[in-house]
């Protein structure tokens, strides 16, 4: 089969792979679409270290090829959805409550890290009953596919938020997932939700995700502005979706006493995050500072299905961008370099 593989750091190309074969519990899925995700520029840059020929990619829907002989939920030809974490739920970090950190520290996290990841024609599912979910018949794959990560990990954000009912959130940059943590702010019901972006066309789309107010950090103080619109308290939430030094100070500085500050930003880059000492009340202020890793499994797919069969949220308006998987270099080049205005890159399978 063909493969889109990490040769090594700063290098991708296509190679050709046999194909994976099923473990007694686990499921091989032949893609049909797929998404392009920042974290995937992150690991070809050196985010996660080395990799030799590593198949990128976490965000795959597809129909179930095979399955072993353990498996009891999915047959072949069902069509699927499978979370970017794919927990081993029988570790005690999941048995605990943790399951994206099963194996060790962000050890959910397999596809393209631990293991070969969806950018191939066919693709290695573990733990399958637990970790795929059915994509109901009025819900297409260039929608279903967004359950496996925007959805996931943007939602996680308004989730770890502790966002009252009639509360003020902040969502640090509008980027995919800040434009589904966006989306979860208000479908948590969130009363004033304001989107910090710059870019014009973000802006627009965070409006419509339910951003009330947008601030311009090209041409205003955010913090002032925050300040200015929640009477000087600050916002019950700060929802960080960039993964930079900045954001998360910033984060820090208009988030009330006994606010949450939720981190869904991916840090690639530097030793350190900064915590400002003063604003976070030298460590006395009651800002709780909330992290998580995109939640995955079975149940979670099922409940993001729900939202999307029953038109809350509708995702493809992300979609900027698509390619058939031949011409995956020009796509992954689009989606890396930010060109043309991109926000998100689905690739097409079965085109």
């Amino acid at each position: 089969m063909k493969a889109f593989v990490m040769k090594e750091i700063g290098s991708v190309g296509f190679m050709d792979k046999p194909l994976p074969e099923p473990g007694p519990a686990d499921a091989v899925v032949r893609t049909t679409k797929a998404l392009i995700c920042t974290s995937d520029t992150h690991t070809v840059r050196g985010g996660i270290g080395p990799r030799k020929d590593l198949t990128l990619g976490h965000e795959g829907v597809g129909v179930v090829h095979a399955v072993g002989s353990e498996v009891r939920d999915f047959r072949p030809g069902d069509r699927v959805v499978v979370g970017a974490i794919t927990p081993d739920w029988g570790d005690l970090a999941a048995q605990n409550g943790y399951p994206s950190q099963s194996g060790g520290p962000l050890g959910g996290f397999k596809f393209a890290n631990l293991k070969d990841g969806v950018f191939a024609e066919y693709f290695h599912v573990n733990d399958a009953d637990a970790n795929m979910a059915r994509i109901p018949d009025g819900i297409p794959d260039d929608v279903a596919v967004y359950c496996a990560d925007m959805l996931s990990t943007g939602f996680m954000g308004a989730e770890h938020g502790d966002i009252p009912i009639g509360g003020t959130v902040a969502v640090l940059a509008q980027g995919p997932v800040g434009l589904m943590a966006t989306a979860g702010a208000r479908l948590r019901g969130a009363g004033l939700v304001i989107g910090v972006e710059s870019v014009p066309s973000r802006q627009e789309l965070a409006r419509f995700y339910g951003a009330d107010v947008i601030v311009d950090f090209g041409r205003e103080d955010v913090v002032e502005r925050i300040a200015e619109l929640t009477g000087g308290q600050g916002v019950d939430t700060a929802i960080e979706a960039l993964g930079a030094d900045v954001t998360f100070r910033t984060a820090v500085k208009v988030t009330k006493p006994g606010g949450t500050i939720s981190v869904i930003g991916y840090f690639g880059e530097g030793e350190f995050v900064h915590i400002p000492r003063v604003d976070w009340g030298v460590g006395m202020a009651d800002k709780t500072i909330a992290t998580g890793l995109c939640p995955g499994g079975r149940l979670r797919m099922e409940r993001l299905l729900r939202v999307l069969e029953n038109k809350r949220v509708d995702p493809t308006r992300l979609t900027t961008h698509r390619f058939p998987f031949r011409e995956m270099e020009r796509a992954f080049e689009v989606s890396d370099r930010k060109l043309e205005d991109t926000v998100k890159v689905l690739v097409g399978f079965d085109e």
